[in-house]
C-alpha cells in the first residue's frame, strides 16, 4: 500500500534538492501550492500520473516513490542516484509499485518496468503509454481503453482481458502464456514474437494485426472473428470452435494437431503451409480450400 507520509517525505527531499519551492513545482504539475503542501505533510498523495510527471522533474524513476524504500534505509535523492548507478540491472526487480491503477485516465504515462500491481486493473483508459518490461502477470484488466500503448518485453501470463479495447499497441516480444481474453477487441495490434502459448480467446474479436512468428501452441479459440489477418509461424495443438475468418492468410504456417469444428473458413487463403493429417482433414471437413498446404507424413 501507500504511505502517504513517507512519499510526501520524498517529495519534499527532491524538491528541495533541486531547489524549487512549493509554488514553484505546483506550477509544474498544474496543481495549487497548497496541494503540495498536503503532499509533503502526508494528508494526501499523487496519483500515478502525477508521480510520473513528478518523477520526470526530479530526476528519478518511479521506484524512487517505492514505500519498500523504508526510512530506516536512509534513501535520500543523492543516495538513490548512487544505488541506481550500482543497481541499475536489478533495481526494478527488487522494488514492487504496489499500485491501485483502476478507474483513471492515463496518458503519455511511463509504467517501463512495474511490478507488483494490485491485482485487478479495472475501467482505466491508457492511451501512448509504456508498459515496457512490465511484470502485469497475473493481472485482471476489466473493462479498459488501451491505445497506442507499448507493452514490448512485457510479461502478461496468466493475465485476464474481459470487455476490453485494445488498438494500434505493440506486444512485441510479449509473453501472453496462460493468459485469457474475453469479449475483448483488439485491432491495429503487433503480436511479433510475442509467445502466446496456453492462451484462451473467446467471444472476441481479432482484427488488421500482425502475427509473425508468434507461438501459438496449446492456444484454444472460441466463438471468435479474425479478420484481415496474416498469420505467421506455429500452430500446434490449437482449438479454433465456432471461429469465423475474413480476409484471413495463413502465409509460411506449421500446422500440428489443430483442431477445427464448426469454423468458417471457406474465405481462408493458405500460403506455403504445412499440416499433419489430422489437421488437415478437420480443415477439409469446415469447407477449407487446400491450395497452398501440404501434407506432412
Amino acid at each position: 500500500m501507500l504511505n502517504s507520509k513517507l512519499i510526501g517525505g520524498k517529495i519534499a527531499e527532491a524538491r528541495k534538492k533541486i531547489n524549487l519551492s512549493q509554488a514553484e513545482l505546483a506550477q509544474q504539475v498544474a496543481i495549487s501550492p497548497q496541494a503540495v503542501g498536503k503532499w509533503e505533510r502526508g494528508e494526501s498523495t499523487p496519483d500515478i500520473m502525477t508521480l510520473n510527471r513528478l518523477a520526470e522533474i526530479f530526476g528519478v524513476d518511479l521506484n524512487y516513490f517505492s514505500d519498500r524504500m523504508q526510512p530506516a534505509e536512509k534513501a535520500s535523492v543523492s543516495e538513490f542516484y548512487k544505488r541506481e548507478e550500482s543497481m541499475a540491472p536489478k533495481l526494478k526487480d527488487s522494488l514492487g509499485l504496489n499500485w491501485n491503477m483502476s478507474g483513471e485516465n492515463y496518458v503519455d504515462t511511463d509504467f517501463s518496468g512495474i511490478n507488483n500491481v494490485n491485482d485487478k486493473l479495472s475501467g482505466s483508459c491508457f492511451k501512448t503509454c509504456k508498459f515496457i518490461e512490465a511484470d502485469l502477470s497475473g493481472i485482471a484488466f476489466k473493462g479498459n481503453s488501451i491505445t497506442a500503448c507499448d507493452f514490448s518485453n512485457a510479461d502478461l501470463r496468466n493475465s485476464q482481458f474481459n470487455g476490453s479495447e485494445i488498438m494500434t499497441s505493440s506486444f512485441v516480444n510479449t509473453s501472453f502464456i496462460d493468459a485469457v481474453i474475453k469479449a475483448s477487441e483488439i485491432r491495429n495490434c503487433d503480436f511479433s514474437n510475442a509467445n502466446l502459448s496456453g492462451i484462451e480467446v473467446s467471444t472476441s474479436e481479432l482484427r488488421n494485426s500482425k502475427i509473425e512468428n508468434t507461438n501459438w501452441k496449446h492456444a484454444s479459440f472460441k466463438d471468435t472473428q479474425f479478420s484481415e489477418l496474416i498469420f505467421n509461424g506455429l500452430l500446434e495443438d490449437c482449438s479454433f470452435t465456432n471461429c469465423s475468418f475474413s480476409q484471413t492468410t495463413f502465409k509460411d504456417v506449421l500446422l500440428k494437431n489443430c483442431f477445427f469444428k464448426y469454423s468458417r473458413l471457406k474465405r481462408v487463403e493458405f500460403i506455403n503451409c504445412e499440416a499433419d493429417k489430422i489437421t488437415y482433414a478437420f480443415l477439409k471437413n469446415n469447407g477449407a480450400n487446400l491450395t497452398g498446404i501440404t501434407l506432412l507424413e
